[in-house]
């Protein structure tokens, strides 16, 4: 099964973003404890496999649109209908239905649990929940520069550029989640 790689990217920037909200929401809602951690982990861990599964049927749907689209036009052309049900054409079809869901719930999980590794690192380690509250965020910058520069190797745009956009939305999605929390 081929799995596409604008569901992995999509799925990967989803999770991790997502997730590095609730690591931040949440280790400053409640502060930095032992306890705190286990919270943090169940948070961003519970997050990730939600938004997956979430990402896994919307992908899911979004691609039995197209390709039910894409088949009725081409049958429209053969001016026959249904013509192509039960067809190679249709199973490719919905292989990639299939493909595309599954790769971007599963790259949803996995960008999950950058944010949250190093809060994992806490009770094995023994490094404080604020180092690893600020190694979330250093952890998922440095991760976001990398999507950059695959990002911008595959579309051909400059890698800087790419590296740019990528770490502003990781570091926009800090900031913001910290300005709720002073907010509120």
């Amino acid at each position: 099964m081929d799995f596409p790689s604008r569901y992995l990217v999509r799925g990967f920037v989803d999770g991790a973003l997502s997730t590095l909200g609730v690591v931040i929401g949440a280790s400053t809602a409640i502060g930095t404890s032992a306890d705190a951690t286990a919270i943090i982990i169940a948070a961003g861990i519970g997050g990730g496999v939600s938004n997956g599964l979430s990402n896994i049927l919307g992908a899911f749907m979004a691609e039995k649109v197209v390709a039910g689209e894409r088949l009725e036009e081409m049958e429209k052309a053969m001016l026959k209908e249904e013509a192509l049900r039960g067809t190679k054409v249709d199973e490719e079809f919905h292989d990639k239905t299939i493909s595309g869901g599954i790769s971007d719930g599963l790259a949803t999980m996995g960008g999950a649990l950058i944010p949250v590794f190093p809060f994992m690192l806490v009770p094995i380690v023994a490094i404080s929940e604020m180092s690893a509250l600020l190694s979330s965020i250093i952890v998922s910058l440095f991760l976001f520069a990398g999507l950059g520069v695959y990002i911008g190797r595959v579309s051909k745009e400059n890698i800087y550029y790419s590296i740019l956009k990528m770490t502003a939305f990781a570091g926009l999605t800090a900031i913001i989640a910290t300005i709720i929390r002073i907010l509120l």
